[in-house]
């Protein structure tokens, strides 16, 4: 005879547990069922648990709506249940749990450095005996929980009945296998290769592991990503599902949080996991999970899926869990360096485009602040001045020069003009064919963006000039530029395939039409731009204008070169 309790989780909601102690327990949606479901895919009374005269309890339909499920095969006559059954009722899921408690708990084990309790491995003193009123205990012998640091040192240390000799001769063993452990591991450069030497380590010295995982905070935000798993059985193997539904993320949170190692014969009837929904409807049972960490930083968990019998649990949990924890050990550090040298492959990449944009000083303030999103900026309004610098009479110059002429005028004439761009902590938005297009401001708050950009222009002018008297360029060019400023979104906008760093907004348009209206030789700025100058001495004022899409007209000032 057993006692029977429930787990229920309903979508969307906190698993709970429910106590059974009646013989007839009935479920349903009318508030006079013993477990109230008010849910629309549920019946008034849908179905009910009815205890047997011999003690075994059946599930039975009540003329339910949607029907009653047993793993997954519809009630159509009374049915027995076992325990780690799971019952579904519209969108409820009732898991089946049969309990006995024993007159005297068990006498609990504490590791040392360690907070109880951590092991339950003791027998009782008394047989266990069925009780009326329906309470839970934790089974003996189902569950170890180790401090992680205290186990790492415990297999090699290889205490065991026997003489001082050969618990030496079994320490330097282990030793040696966990120095070829290590060559294997350091040899190993992406996580593939590391997972594969962890796989056949442990697939070869721990026996009852059937399945293994290896799961990195990759991220370093505490979120555990499934990065590589493999079967013993290579038929199963093939099958092994992709996402991991059958590691229980409630251990492996716990390791991962708490520097603990668990290896569990029953999670199950394990009270230190009630409510913890991967673990019930995934029927997860035998599993061992250790830290990746170096002393510093827990970088993952190592799981394992071992179905034991708890005979053999009992005989060889200890000292199985003891080298998984040291092979973790090892682990950590292989995926430690793996992890760094994948931020530094990524922070390269993410270097070389935005080098395509923005000065380097910008660029490393960038990386070491951390403000990119998955290598993106992400859009923000903020104040900028917007400066377009075109080349003047470019079509004409198109006509009597071929294209690769075109093509080695423009590389040499935009090389030269982003340095002015870049020296005044500019940023490159894009080339429009002849015609720059730059903005000061953004991604780095700057205050006198204004400012920048003038002093932007006038460098342009002025480095052109010399360009032009000394003949670097193979043709003399002349420029146009326009400024304006104004809030606009600024961040990288576009598809997966595509992504442009790009200011948007009214301030931009205005900014482009002023360009054509701009004195060969010169630079124009809108009234906006000029109101922001600490010191606009030097600008006159162009006039009043008009421009298609703004509704009034604009004060536009301009500046000599000179000035």
């Amino acid at each position: 005879m057993a006692e029977l309790k429930l787990r229920v989780q309903i979508e969307g909601n906190t698993e709970k547990t429910v106590f059974v102690e009646r013989d007839e327990f009935k479920m349903g949606r009318s508030p006079e069922c013993d477990l109230h479901l008010p849910y629309g895919s549920i019946s008034r009374t849908h179905a009910r648990f009815v205890k047997t005269p011999s003690g075994e309890w059946i599930i039975e339909d009540m003329g339910s709506k949607n029907g009653t499920l047993l793993n997954e095969s519809f009630v159509t006559s009374p049915q027995k249940v076992n325990h780690g059954d799971v019952i579904r009722l519209g969108n409820v899921f009732i898991s089946v749990i049969f309990t006995e408690r024993p007159q005297t708990k068990p006498p609990i084990s504490v590791h040392p450095q360690t907070k109880p309790p951590l092991d339950y491995s003791s027998q009782p003193t008394t047989t266990p005996q069925p009780r009326a009123t329906l309470q839970t205990t934790i089974a003996p012998g189902i569950t170890i929980l180790r401090n992680a640091k205290d186990l790492q040192q415990q297999w090699i240390q290889a205490d065991a009945p026997g003489d001082v000799l050969s618990n030496k001769e079994r320490a330097i063993a282990r030793l040696k296998d966990l120095v070829d452990i290590a060559k294997g591991l350091n040899s190993a450069e992406s996580i593939e290769a590391i997972f594969s030497q962890v796989q056949k380590v442990v697939f070869r010295e721990i026996k009852s592991v059937d399945r293994l995982a290896l799961l990195i905070d990759v991220s370093g935000t505490g979120k555990l990503e499934l990065m590589n798993s493999a079967a013993r059985d290579i038929a199963e193997q093939q099958h092994l599902a992709a996402h991991g539904n059958w590691i229980s993320r409630s251990i492996c949170q716990k390791v991962f949080s708490e520097k603990v190692a668990i290896h569990t014969a029953d999670a199950q009837s394990d009270e230190r996991f009630d409510g913890e929904q991967s673990i019930l409807f995934k029927g997860i049972r035998s599993a061992m999970a250790v830290p990746l960490w170096d002393e510093n930083k827990v970088v993952g968990v190592l799981y394992a899926d071992a179905h034991l019998r708890r005979r053999d649990w009992a005989q060889e949990g200890e000292e199985d869990l003891s080298f998984f924890s040291a092979l973790a050990n090892l682990v950590a550090s292989s995926v430690q360096r793996w992890l760094l040298t994948r931020k530094l492959r990524n922070e390269e990449t993410i270097r070389q485009k935005l080098e395509r944009y923005h000065s380097p000083a910008v660029v490393q303030q960038l990386i070491a602040a951390g403000t990119l999103q998955g290598g993106r900026l992400p859009p923000t309004e903020e104040d900028v001045s917007i400066l377009f610098a075109d080349i003047v009479g470019f079509t004409a110059l198109s006509e009597r020069l071929t294209p690769a002429q075109i093509a080695n005028l423009l590389n040499d004439f935009f090389e030269e003009m982003l340095k002015e761009v870049f020296a005044f902590g500019g940023t490159l938005d894009k080339f429009i064919g002849d015609c720059i297009m730059a903005f000061f401001g953004a991604p780095e708050r700057q205050p006198d963006h204004a400012e920048r950009a003038v002093a932007a222009a006038k460098g342009m002018l002025t480095r052109l000039e010399r360009l032009n008297t000394d003949r670097i360029l193979s043709e003399p060019l002349q420029l146009r530029i326009a400024i304006n400023s104004g809030k606009v979104v600024v961040g990288d906008v576009g598809s997966s395939q595509r992504v442009d760093y790009t200011v948007l907004g009214a301030p931009v348009n205005l900014a482009s039409r002023m360009e054509g209206i701009c004195p060969p030789g010169e630079c124009v700025i809108s009234e906006n731009t000029y109101a922001l100058l600490k010191s606009p001495a030097g600008f006159e004022v162009m006039g009043e204008y008009r421009f298609k899409g703004i509704d009034k007209p604009v004060l536009i000032y301009q500046t000599k070169r000179n000035s």
